[in-house]
């Protein structure tokens, strides 16, 4: 759980933004979205499956561009 306690003197904005960082840093909304739903073991292995497909082609189109 992300904790930022203001320090003295410190604007809430500047707190706010330390706190943003942090929830980012530790991948908490991430994390949040992976639990929102259910995905039955089958349809998770597809979604993987996809997406490494995903990076494979973009990794070709970096690789035929540097070229």
């Amino acid at each position: 759980m992300a904790e930022v306690r203001i320090q003295e003197g410190e604007s809430l904005e500047n707190a706010l933004r330390r706190f943003k960082r942090k929830v980012q840093t530790e991948d908490i909304i991430k994390e949040v979205k992976r639990h929102s739903f259910y995905l039955k073991p089958g349809e998770k292995k597809r979604v993987k499956q996809a997406l490494a497909r995903k990076r494979s082609r973009k990794k070709q189109r970096r690789d035929a561009e540097s070229r």
